[in-house]
């Protein structure tokens, strides 16, 4: 009994950087939670919650309303990428090591998930609702993860307003970088036919190398669209070439090549396929096109993108740049519902890496954002 007490104890008081290391600890491996939702449910215990889970994966939502205004919700993930090799330590034993802490998830994202669990739990008035959408599956394919989740708000009329994941964005300095949009990525896998033959016999075969080699420039690397003030521009990145069965005397039958177009909103699968067909058309071909994740962008004058910008300049005297670069996140699935999204965590620099830590003051620093942010939101 004395020992349950002091552990009730420890989890209505404890820190910032206490909080960052109990969740370091659970071996959270996408989908598996590791009970770290239920953790944060019970250390929130004043917040209702609410649990959506499908397919091995847990989805929480935690809300509490003041009073009337707006909702603003801290959105992330607890799970991480498997550990891999070549670590100094083990990697969910969290290490203090010279200011910094080495673990996986250190920097992806269970600090951001850490110090807005801190904010949320240390804010007692707010004008109008505040949440959390916490999953287990954004590593992954994110099929059943966040977007599950907003679609179930949809229907309860709980859907936020305004939203901050706390992804690592910042890029050399705490604070020097705000995500308003992410680009989308579309996959592309052409094929082009031919007819295979002896390498002695050329003109008796029908050699789809040769008849990609002076066509190839026209696609690889070639820009889509000539980007804008958020967007770079979308890009043709060939990433794979294949053919053949790896002997010299034989061409190929057909060629294989995939592409990737992380696109912005002035590309879409139209364009692509519309280059494709140009350069392509006197060729036997075959193209197949996939949509990994869509564009989006939140507005540079919308008041989540000022405030956070604000409470970013009032902790650290950074002036911060916004940004769309990098890959994707969750947020796409926060813009696919009209919410004004923004992403701001810790420095990224050993995401996904052997031995990924970030500083214990740059946690810290995130905490007073945040807090700063919560209790300015609506001044």
């Amino acid at each position: 009994m004395v020992l349950s007490l002091i552990v009730v104890k420890l989890k209505n008081n404890m820190s910032t950087i206490d909080l960052f290391l109990k969740l370091l600890s659970f071996k959270s491996i996408t989908p598996d939670d590791a009970g770290s939702l239920a953790f944060i449910e019970e250390y929130l215990n004043d917040y209702e919650a609410l649990y959506v889970n499908k397919e091995g994966v847990k989805n929480l939502f935690l809300t509490k309303k003041f009073s009337e205004g707006s909702h603003l919700c801290f959105a992330g993930h607890v799970d991480v990428v498997p550990s891999g090799e070549g670590w100094d330590t083990n990697p969910f034993v969290p290490v203090i090591k010279e200011g910094s802490i080495y673990a996986r998830g250190t920097q992806d994202m269970k600090s951001g998930v850490a110090t807005f669990v801190q904010v949320l739990k240390e804010t007692k008035t707010f004008k109008g609702r505040l949440s959390l959408l916490l999953t287990s599956d954004e590593e992954g394919d994110a099929e059943f993860g966040t977007v599950i989740m907003l679609e179930h708000l949809k229907k309860v009329s709980l859907l936020p307003e305004y939203c901050i994941v706390a992804e690592p964005t910042c890029e050399s300095l705490f604070g020097d970088a705000i995500k308003i949009g992410r680009r989308g990525s579309i996959n592309g896998y052409l094929t082009i036919q031919g007819k295979q033959g002896h390498a002695a016999y050329p003109e008796k075969a029908i050699n789809p190398v040769h008849q990609i080699a002076p066509l190839l420039s026209k696609i690889a690397g070639v820009n889509l669209d000539n980007g804008d003030d958020d967007f770079a521009p979308s890009q043709m990145v060939v990433t794979d070439i294949r053919g053949g069965m790896e002997v010299t005397n034989v061409t190929p039958s057909s060629l294989k090549i995939m592409f990737n177009v992380r696109n912005s909103t002035k590309t879409t699968q139209k364009e692509i396929r519309e280059l494709i067909d140009k350069t392509f058309k006197n060729l036997n071909y075959s193209l197949t096109l996939t949509q990994g994740s869509y564009p989006f962008v939140t507005k540079r004058d919308s008041l989540i993108v000022k405030k956070l910008q604000r409470s970013i300049y009032s902790i650290t005297q950074v002036e911060t740049k916004l940004s769309t670069a990098g890959g994707t996140s969750d947020a796409r699935f926060m813009g696919a519902f009209n919410i004004d999204v923004v992403e701001f965590g810790v420095v990224n620099d050993t995401i996904h890496a052997p031995n990924e830590r970030t500083s214990i003051e740059e946690v810290e620093k995130l905490y007073k954002v945040f807090l700063d942010l919560v209790r300015n939101f609506n001044s």
